[in-house]
């Protein structure tokens, strides 16, 4: 086929994918040309809503014409996934997706591949490394492949901002792929440093290297985002702001938070205000979530409030709006987010609004960057002296990291080479490694550089939108003429006493509930200690209560100040000792506590026992003591919960002087804070064996 006709034929697809009025761009054309007639590798990083995946659509509809075999879609997005499967259908082209969303038809959709029912193949990039799918389809589909896309590709890069390591597995994919099977890697969001590497990444198993990947790099202006900056003193004054244009701006959109708990917090006051919006983060249920995309999709809702969960993949045309309370760390991720935004309309409205506790925010997150060398090093000593597989439970009480970075480590180590995913879990492959060290601490320098980029972005007084696209090094930047700066038209900063006083009563309703623990880590007896599966009711805890969470946007600020580990020891303050009495008066017990025991404190006795003397005092109860701190014990260590667990096992005992087995009710346990819950749980378990009828937690902060 000739390359006229090859274009005509690109055309109808597309139209037939975007409707009668669609039109191929030039740099679209180029990318499918070098897709399909040229079988070269290409990086097409262009803005989001341009139709990058209408390139890999109509690549596959033309290279299936022409007899070759499906395409394999890497893609870590969801939501995107279930977007592009009726997408494609519209092209004609029969798409199916492999995640975790939908184990059960796992089986059903690699048998309709093996037969070439299936024209795109989308899968997560943790199934590469899944030992059934790795050793017993991947081979197979990588032979047969007609065409391979690598989605958002800038989480190949650890320069990116979202980087993965399971895209580090692409890698091997790429050198196995047989010669003239085109790739396509996009993405929106990519630096030169990042285009540089992917590019690089993209050229291995090539013939010819870099070289032969086709860069196509477009502007990244928007021209129908308005952005702006409203600098507001206090995240109540803030959320009332929020509350009184939220029904003036376009259309429906999305709220973005930089925690979970701030999801919470902000969508139910604004449905206390009459708006419908839904919360969307990490920990909402699945199929919650996809009746949150789904209402947003259709209007039904206003807004989702959402962490970045929601980052990628959502497509929506219409939006209307994106808004941040709070910024997040970095610039290129702020360019995503609100690139959901206005994709087919003329205007949509970009705010953010920045908070004083953002900082502390994104260093919590940076706390957990790649660990040090010491600590990598033992896991890799545990698993070669294992030998045999060790599943990631069975590994986690062996080391001193919790389950996620554990997680991450091993995905590093495997795509390092020194570590292999197997049946059963993880083994050592005896390979060589060296701990980078001088590269973890550039990536590190990189994403402190972000930070303070961001920061400038709300102080600059010149174009937003230019300076974004400078951020990505887009070739093509000038000012944007839309932006507040631009028009110097900033919104307005006021907000209505009523309004600012809802808030005020909103933020300031302390009382989160503390859910007690119910099962006890895996592997505890390798550490030497006696329990094992469910934590016994007779040894439990009762549900408790804490003041407020230190990720909240209303008592969290003034529970961080408190409790940073800079702060002085010191006694209870007023407004928190009168936060505790309205979350004790509101708490609605089945039996009265009949008195109040507190944690001895290495850190902070004075406030621990000062909060217990008070509370005590104040409902008339008994202060019973203080369960002692075995002065011989090492501190409690923050890894993950079967080293938690066992660094407290001896570090606490009932004082002899304590008598519980006399006591006709619960009694009330005082502690400063609550992170994993293992303390409040170990403790527990030590006052009933000790004859107390029930226990009930608690704490000033609770850190989820």
């Amino acid at each position: 086929m000739d390359e006229q006709s090859l274009r005509e034929l690109a055309e109808q697809h597309l139209r037939a994918l975007a409707g009668p009025e669609a039109a191929l761009r030039e740099d679209q054309w180029s990318a499918i040309r070098a897709l399909v007639l040229e079988r070269h590798r290409a990086l097409v990083v262009q803005r989001t809503g341009w139709g990058k995946s209408a390139v890999y659509f109509v690549a596959t509809a033309l290279l299936r014409e022409l007899g070759e075999g499906p395409t394999v879609i890497v893609s870590p997005l969801l939501s995107l996934m279930r977007n592009q499967v009726q997408a494609a259908a519209s092209a004609g082209v029969h798409a199916a997706t492999i995640n975790s969303s939908n184990t059960e038809e796992w089986s059903s959709i690699e048998e309709q591949v093996a037969v070439g029912e299936v024209d795109v193949l989308l899968v997560s990039p943790e199934r590469l490394n899944n030992p059934d799918f790795r050793d017993t389809v991947l081979p197979e589909l990588t032979h047969a492949a007609g065409l391979l896309v690598v989605d958002e590709a800038h989480c190949i890069s650890d320069w990116g901002h979202d980087f993965r390591p399971d895209y580090r597995r692409l890698r091997t994919l790429l050198t196995e792929l047989p010669e003239g099977v085109p790739v396509l890697a996009t993405t929106a969001t990519a630096n030169d440093r990042v285009v540089q590497d992917v590019s690089e990444q993209l050229g291995v198993g090539g013939h010819g290297g870099s070289a032969e990947t086709l860069v196509l790099r477009g502007t990244l202006d928007r021209e129908s985002l308005r952005l702006g900056v409203v600098r507001l003193p206090s995240s109540q004054s803030r959320l009332a702001w929020l509350a009184e244009q939220l029904a003036e701006l376009p259309g429906s959109g999305i709220i973005y938070t930089l925690t979970v708990a701030a999801t919470e917090e902000v969508s139910g006051f604004l449905r206390q205000r009459g708006y419908e919006v839904a919360s969307y983060s990490g920990r909402t249920d699945a199929t919650e979530r996809g009746q949150a995309e789904d209402d947003l999709l259709a209007n039904r809702v206003k807004a989702l409030v959402a962490t970045s969960a929601l980052g990628m993949g959502f497509d929506k045309p219409d939006l209307g709006f994106v808004v941040h309370l709070g910024a997040p760390s970095s610039p290129i991720s702020y360019y995503q987010q609100i690139g959901r935004a206005g994709r087919g309309v003329q205007r949509a409205e970009v705010l953010l609004l920045p908070g004083q506790e953002d900082s502390d925010i994104w260093s919590y997150f940076a706390s957990l960057a790649f660990p040090p060398e010491p600590t990598v090093r033992a896991v890799l000593d545990t698993l070669t002296r294992a030998g045999g597989p060790l599943s990631t439970a069975a590994l986690e009480p062996r080391v001193e990291l919790g389950r996620g970075r554990l997680e991450m480590v091993l995905k590093v180590l495997d795509v390092d080479g020194a570590v292999r995913r197997v049946k059963g879990g993880w083994e050592s492959t005896g390979e060589p490694w060296s701990y980078d060290a001088e590269r973890y601490e550039r990536v590190a320098a990189e994403r402190r550089s972000e930070q303070q980029a961001m920061l400038d972005y709300i102080d600059t007084p010149h174009c937003r939108m230019d300076f974004l696209r400078r951020q990505l090094d887009d070739p093509y930047t000038e000012p944007c003429g839309r932006c507040d700066n631009c028009t110097g038209t900033a919104h307005s900063s006021e907000v209505g006493r009523q309004a600012l006083q809802l808030a005020e009563e909103h933020l300031n309703q302390p009382g989160v509930e503390i859910a007690p623990r119910k099962r006890w880590p895996t592997g505890m007896d390798a550490l030497g200690v006696p329990v094992s599966g469910t934590v016994r009711e007779v040894e439990q805890a009762a549900p408790g209560r804490a003041v407020g969470r230190l990720t909240d946007i209303g008592w969290g600020n003034r529970l961080r100040e408190l409790l940073a580990p800079s702060a002085p020891d010191q006694e209870l303050p007023d407004d928190l000792y009168q936060a505790c009495i309205r979350v004790l008066a509101s708490w609605e017990w089945s039996q009265r506590p009949v008195g109040v025991i507190s944690i001895g404190s290495r850190t902070r006795p004075r406030l621990v026992g000062n909060l217990a003397t008070r509370i005590a005092s104040v409902g008339r109860l008994p202060l019973l003591g203080e369960v002692v701190t075995n002065p011989n014990t090492a501190p409690r260590r923050g890894t993950n919960s079967a080293q938690r667990v066992a660094a407290l096992w001896q570090q606490f005992r009932i004082p002899d002087d304590l008598e519980l087995s006399s006591l006709e009710g619960p009694v009330l346990l005082m502690d400063d804070y609550v992170d994993t819950g293992w303390t409040l749980t170990h403790v527990s378990r030590l006052l009933r064996h000790a004859g107390a009828p029930a226990v009930l937690p608690f704490t000033l902060a609770t850190t989820s």
